[in-house]
C-alpha cells in the first residue's frame, strides 16, 4: 500500500489504475464522456482505453431510470488518494448530485483497481469493495481486461464475472473496436 508522495511528479511512477463510470441522470452518455474528457485533461492521468457503453438495470433502490455504465483503463502518476480527490473533483464539477445511497445521479467514478494495491482507509477502498459482485461492472471490466487478476481474490476478472451471481440486466449499447 504505496501511498506515499515524493512531491516531484515527474519522478513519479506511472501506475495502471481502472475506473468503473456511471449515471442516469441529465444526459447520462454526455455526463461519461464529459468525465472521461476531464480525466484526459489531466497531466497526471492518460486514459489507454474504454470498454462500451452499457445500459443496466438499477441496483438496491430499483425506482429510478436505469444506468449508463462503462470502465476506462487509465495510467497516473497520482497516489490512489489524489486520484481519490481528482474524480470527485470531476464528479463536482459535472454536478453530481446523488441524493441518497444507490439513488439517482448525473455522475459517478468509482476507483476500481489500482494496480495490485489494496487500500482499506475510511473514506477509500481498493479494490473497490463490491467490484465482484456488480455485473454492472464486471462485464464492462471484463471486456478490456478480461485476465485481469483482482488483488485480492487471485481470480481473473472473466472468471469472477462467469461466477457473479448478480442477474442484474447490463446490455451494451455501443460496441467499440
Amino acid at each position: 500500500m504505496r501511498e506515499k508522495s515524493t512531491g516531484n511528479k515527474e519522478s513519479r511512477v506511472w501506475r495502471q489504475a481502472y475506473l468503473g463510470l456511471g449515471a442516469n441522470r441529465e444526459s447520462p452518455i454526455l455526463k461519461c464522456y464529459q468525465a472521461i474528457y476531464l480525466l484526459h485533461q489531466s497531466p497526471s492521468i492518460m486514459v489507454m482505453e474504454r470498454s462500451s457503453f452499457y445500459e443496466t438495470e438499477p441496483f438496491g433502490y430499483e425506482k429510478q431510470n436505469w444506468f449508463i455504465n462503462l470502465v476506462v483503463k487509465i495510467r497516473t502518476n497520482f497516489t490512489p488518494r489524489e486520484l481519490l480527490h481528482k474524480t470527485q473533483q470531476i464528479e463536482k464539477a459535472l454536478g453530481k448530485n446523488k441524493k441518497f445511497t444507490r439513488g439517482p445521479r448525473s455522475i459517478d467514478i468509482d476507483i476500481l483497481l489500482y494496480d495490485n494495491e489494496q487500500v482499506l482507509k475510511a473514506d477509500l477502498h481498493i479494490p473497490h469493495p463490491l467490484l465482484h459482485a456488480r455485473n454492472f461492472v464486471l462485464r464492462p471490466l471484463a471486456q478490456i481486461a478480461p485476465n485481469l487478476q483482482h488483488p485480492r481474490l487471485s481470480r481473473t476478472i472473466k472468471e469472477l464475472f462467469s461466477t457473479c451471481r448478480d442477474r442484474k440486466g447490463v446490455r451494451n449499447i455501443e460496441y467499440v473496436c
